[in-house]
């Protein structure tokens, strides 16, 4: 962005500068709007040195006016540990317009801000929407509406049969999938038109047994998106029997009865 600050015409006209401020405070509160330190958000780091530098008063000075600011006129915050400043109305007159040069601006110089509270201070200023929420998203507005967002999506994600296969599939420590991938979620979604969710469920359940029982020969770990496939996912529904079907030879039931467990109480 080029390196240059509007200052309006009407800032001469504003009540607050024309009756509250002293000649001192008019040069002062011009300087802070555009010094080489400031940015395109209205918040920068700059020293009371430099201030003082810059315009000939004295550090005392420097934190008299300063001190005015903040308490009087309540038109700037200044951090005394990180030396950012930010100036309230900076949106009103300097963040009306959008466009991506701007937005893309923006978006940098608010990464680099060490006092977040410093955003929600100037955002409060900002008319323009966009730009605003670019602001609402560093501060602890912004970050609570994302959690809220976020346990929205988990709260619904719970309720989705998808996860939820997905979830009790994990829970019975076959492979520790990190998360829930796209394949996964086709693969689910394919089974789960053509079998009942309850079915599915029942099928992991006996795949997990089947896989933990030292009475029975079948050791392969499938990845979840592989157990999905409908030729495996068949073969451990309950009409495919597979807890005599997988059994040692020396288990098998030899009466006709078919093999059957409680999860609750047999599972591994």
């Amino acid at each position: 962005m080029a390196k240059f600050r509007m200052v309006h015409t009407e800032f001469w006209d504003d009540p607050k500068v024309v009756e509250e401020m002293t000649p001192e405070d008019k040069l002062f509160f011009l300087y802070l709007l555009t010094n080489s330190n400031t940015t395109q958000i209205g918040i920068y780091q700059i020293t009371k040195k430099q201030m003082a530098f810059d315009t000939g008063y004295s550090i005392e000075s420097i934190n008299s006016l300063l001190d005015r600011f903040i308490k009087h006129h309540k038109l700037i915050i200044y951090n005394q540990e990180t030396r950012e400043i930010a100036i309230k109305n900076w949106g009103r007159y300097n963040l009306n317009r959008g466009g991506k040069p701007m937005i893309d601006c923006v978006t940098s110089e608010l990464k680099s801000v060490k006092d977040e509270s410093l955003i929600n201070f100037v955002a409060e200023n900002i008319k323009h929407s966009d730009i605003k929420g670019l602001y609402d998203t560093y501060t602890s507005r912004g970050q609570y509406k994302e959690k809220e967002e976020e346990k929205e999506e988990e709260d619904k994600d719970k309720e989705n049969p998808v996860r939820a296969l997905f979830e009790h599939y994990i829970s019975k420590n076959i492979i520790a999938h990190k998360k829930l991938t796209s394949p996964m979620k086709t693969a689910i979604k394919s089974r789960l038109k053509d079998y009942e969710f309850d079915e599915l469920i029942k099928a992991i359940d006996n795949y997990a047994f089947v896989l933990n029982s030292p009475n029975h020969w079948f050791t392969h770990k499938y990845p979840l998106a592989d157990f999905m496939r409908d030729k495996d996912v068949r073969r451990f529904l309950d009409e495919a029997d597979p807890l005599n079907n997988f059994m040692e030879k020396s288990f098998r039931q030899t009466d006709g009865q078919a093999f059957s467990y409680d999860p609750n109480k047999d599972a591994f």
